[in-house]
């Protein structure tokens, strides 16, 4: 395991140039950056089509390959998120809080880089642009662990982001690509508590259990986004409606796509029939409760199993509850802290349903589709933590800094009998 350590030694030695960056300097270095992916664009589809016929031939198909296939539009857009995020506002050196204490000492709290970041994800290229670019704003250097399918296409976009680096005289270790794809090599990886500051999992569950399982650095994870709907009773039906076929159809096979309804009996007799409809031109395949069935027929029987589950696919729960309290409770059984949405125009419903549960995400008669860094005006998103560390929800350049304390004084000492003489 010489190689990985060595290549994340070189990162480590690389970090405080980035770290060193000014503002200016690190807009200018993500612009030229989206130039020369845009430059490369040809390339990177080239690339990417020698992995999609890999991941064919695999099998590979749904949300996967999905998430594999770039075109012109994506390539775009992937450049058009690092331009974003070079137009964010850059999180180092800004001071959060300033007190000056009863002794005179002048305290602040100012963000910095966390250092190196550990990114590991699956076949998702646009990772590779947006975590170098979010990571780099933030003033860190990154290492770049990517999915097999991939590696053609990662390793497409990380030639044209090392371009950059060094037409601005930058070492390319600053973004750090891993080409042995191995396990033995990742756990190697992670287990490098002396060079890794934090490590990011993006993927489905299994790799995020398995980064978990074997980190010794600290790891940001989310296991999967079970995300649910509840129309309340006093819910506008049309609005609801809105929300549920974006929720759940605009793109199914991402985290943030509804996977469970849950409707309140005062109105399911009246906005099932109408939601069911609207669901089944869409191609959407419903399993509900007994009480969801009596409303629709057709619908299939829902097991335990279909209520904690993350489908990724055309397919939805669906749950006819007494009250608010009782679908509170059902979240709070089956959620994963990911992304809830209530409609409602009550305002103490949804002031309640926002204090009891206590996912990342919480949302009020909009999209549970707008839990997403770029929708939350952080740019690209580098990931979203469904754990409560020192980031909850998704997570842009600030989230990838953190707080330290600086000190200012003029010879305070704690301890009256430390003070010199002075004349």
């Amino acid at each position: 395991m010489n190689e990985i350590r060595s290549l994340a030694l070189a990162c480590r030695e690389s970090a405080p140039a980035i770290a060193a960056l000014g503002s200016a300097a690190k807009a200018a270095l993500l612009h030229d950056m989206a130039a020369s992916l845009d430059e490369h664009c040809d390339d990177v589809l080239a690339a990417n089509a020698r992995d999609m016929v890999a991941a064919a031939a695999k099998g590979v198909q749904g949300a996967m390959l999905d998430r594999l296939r770039l075109d012109e539009a994506r390539v775009a857009g992937i450049a058009a998120a690092l331009r974003e995020v070079a137009g964010l506002p850059d999180p180092v050196g800004l001071v959060t809080r300033r007190e000056t204490r009863p002794n005179g000492l002048v305290v602040e709290r100012v963000r910095i880089p966390l250092g190196v970041v550990a990114m590991i994800y699956e076949a998702r290229p646009n990772v590779t642009a947006d975590a170098a670019a979010l990571c780099l704003k933030a003033g860190n250097a990154v290492i770049l662990r990517g999915g097999s399918e991939a590696i053609h296409s990662n390793t497409a976009i990380a030639a044209a982001l090392h371009q950059a680096l060094r037409s601005h005289g930058l070492p390319e270790a600053a973004v750090a690509l891993v080409e042995d794809l191995s396990r033995e090599t990742m756990v190697a990886l992670l287990q490098l508590t002396d060079i890794v500051d934090l490590a990011i999992p993006r993927g489905g569950e299994g790799l995020i259990r398995f980064v978990a399982e074997h980190a010794r650095v600290p790891v940001i994870k989310h296991y999967k986004g079970v995300c649910h709907l509840y129309v309340d009773r006093a819910a506008d039906p049309r609005l609801a409606l809105d929300l549920l076929i974006d929720g759940k159809t605009s793109r199914p096979g991402v985290c943030n796509a509804l996977e469970t309804l849950l409707v309140h009996r005062d109105v399911a007799d009246t906005f099932l029939p109408l939601a069911a409809q609207a669901l089944r031109e869409r191609g959407v395949e419903l399993r509900g409760d007994q009480a969801s069935r009596a409303r629709v027929p057709a619908m299939q029987p829902a097991t335990d199993d279909d209520y904690a589950a993350e489908f990724l696919d055309l397919v939805l729960a669906v749950r006819v509850v007494d009250d608010l309290d009782e679908a509170i409770a059902h979240i709070r059984r089956y959620g994963s802290d990911h992304t809830e949405v209530i409609a409602s125009r009550d305002e103490a419903a949804a002031r309640r349903f926002v204090q009891a549960i206590r996912s990342a995400v919480v949302m009020v008669n909009a999209s549970s589709r707008f839990s997403d860094g770029g929708e939350l005006g952080l740019g690209a998103e580098i990931g979203i933590s469904t754990t409560r560390l020192h980031a909850y929800g998704p997570m842009g350049a600030e989230s990838l800094t953190i707080e330290r304390f600086v000190v200012r004084g003029d010879g305070q000492v704690r301890h009256a009998e430390s003070r010199a003489r002075r004349q």
